[in-house]
């Protein structure tokens, strides 16, 4: 230890600091702490993720997979839905073949309720494909009086008012568009109402096979 200070005061024995200048004249270790320890290294920080099971998309046409397999049913029921005799049969089985598919393509299982609003998504895309045909062909038939012409032969010695009160509307163009519409009306109510009942059909036949 130092005699004297650096600024030339003498240090008593065994002094920590300068009298004059206050100046320390040795370390201070702090108390308990070990200066040759080695440091503890710090604790080590576990973070637990817990998996999230991914939520099922709500069944509307902002489900692009909902959409593609009703727009798949559809357009192949469509299709095969001019054959007369299996008009109600294939509008029955579109919705159900729609909830099947989905339970298949994503093994979300559903309800009947949800296999009601699935096969009403596939009524409504089977009513529009049926639209666009419908335009393409009947429409053209009508403005040139065909669907006036048939009418006639199916029903030229009919009696019932009704029928010759039809018959007369299909001489203006305006009774052609209102058959027309209601024509629309009823194939949009048959075929959702059909597709709907043959989607809580499929949602129970799936239901049903999970439980066994």
């Amino acid at each position: 230890m130092p005699e004297f200070c650096t600024c030339g005061a003498q240090l008593p024995p065994e002094s920590l600091f300068c009298h004059k200048c206050g100046k320390p004249q040795r370390d201070i270790p702090e108390p308990g702490v070990d200066p040759d320890a080695e440091p503890e290294p710090a604790p080590e920080v576990v973070v637990v993720v817990e998996a999230v099971a991914p939520q099922a998309l709500p069944l509307n046409f902002h489900n692009p997979v909902a959409v593609r397999v009703a727009g798949t049913v559809a357009l192949v029921a469509t299709l095969l839905s001019w054959i007369p005799a299996l008009n109600l049969f294939l509008w029955l089985g579109a919705g159900f073949s729609a909830v099947i598919l989905y339970r298949r393509r994503t093994g979300t299982p559903l309800n009947v309720r949800a296999g009601v609003r699935l096969g009403w998504i596939t009524g409504v895309i089977m009513f529009v494909i049926t639209t666009v045909i419908f335009t393409m062909t009947v429409v053209p038939m009508a403005a040139n009086g065909g669907i006036a012409d048939l009418f006639r032969q199916q029903f030229k010695n009919a009696t019932d008012p009704n029928v010759q009160e039809a018959m007369r509307m299909l001489e203006s163009n305006q009774g052609i568009i209102a058959i027309l519409l209601m024509m629309l009306v009823m194939l949009f109510v048959f075929i959702t109402l059909l597709s709907m009942a043959g989607g809580a059909l499929g949602a129970k036949f799936a239901g049903r096979n999970q439980s066994t």
